[in-house]
């Protein structure tokens, strides 16, 4: 069930979000090892956000996934930064991103939780 929420204050273009959606969903699913079938991404650009005093380009991310591994937050936190980077020009010092591994009984999906 990993999810990945992105908030930028970036534009995106309309004609531009769903390639974004589907790379960063294929990014998700290969560094986790999981199919890509269990991945949600929601994209919200062009918010109003202030980081440091200053609205140059940034991002706020949250990424969910049950049975996250505590080890594995630091090379996560580099794959997703340079996908920021690549596809949003966001740099890695402007990017907060938030690792959450919920409890199963916490979490629904399909009528029943996991």
């Amino acid at each position: 069930m990993p999810m990945l929420i992105i908030q930028t204050n970036v534009e995106t273009p309309a004609d531009h979000r769903k390639k974004i959606l589907e790379d960063v969903s294929s990014v998700v699913a290969k560094i986790l090892g999981k199919p890509e079938s269990y991945v949600m991404v929601i994209l919200k650009s062009k918010m109003d956000m202030l980081f440091a005093g200053d609205t140059a380009p940034l991002a706020y991310l949250e990424f969910k996934s049950l049975g996250l591994p505590e080890e594995r937050t630091s090379g996560l936190s580099a794959d997703l930064c340079y996908f920021m980077e690549a596809r949003f020009g966001v740099p890695p010092e402007r990017v907060y991103i938030e690792f959450t591994s919920p409890p199963r009984h916490l979490f629904g999906w399909n009528g029943r939780t996991f």
